[in-house]
């Protein structure tokens, strides 16, 4: 099973720019770039918050686990 970060999904539905997401959240837009591509290994639930806080939303509209396929 793999997660997958929808968090291109929530700032389109919100009508965001990564830029305006970073500066809210107090991290660098690069990292909101490397989440959004899924090339991150962690993020700090304090982050993840903030991150929520700022989109409106719930931890489940930004992360989706996916299962492998069985092939």
């Amino acid at each position: 099973m793999q997660i997958v970060v929808r968090l291109d999904v929530m700032l389109a539905m919100r009508k965001m720019r990564s830029r305006e997401l970073a500066e809210q959240v107090g991290i660098t837009e690069q990292n909101i770039s490397l989440l959004k591509s899924g090339k991150v290994k962690g993020i700090r639930f304090e982050t993840l918050a903030r991150i929520c806080a700022a989109l409106d939303c719930q931890p489940g509209d930004l992360l989706e686990a996916v299962p492998d396929d069985p092939a």
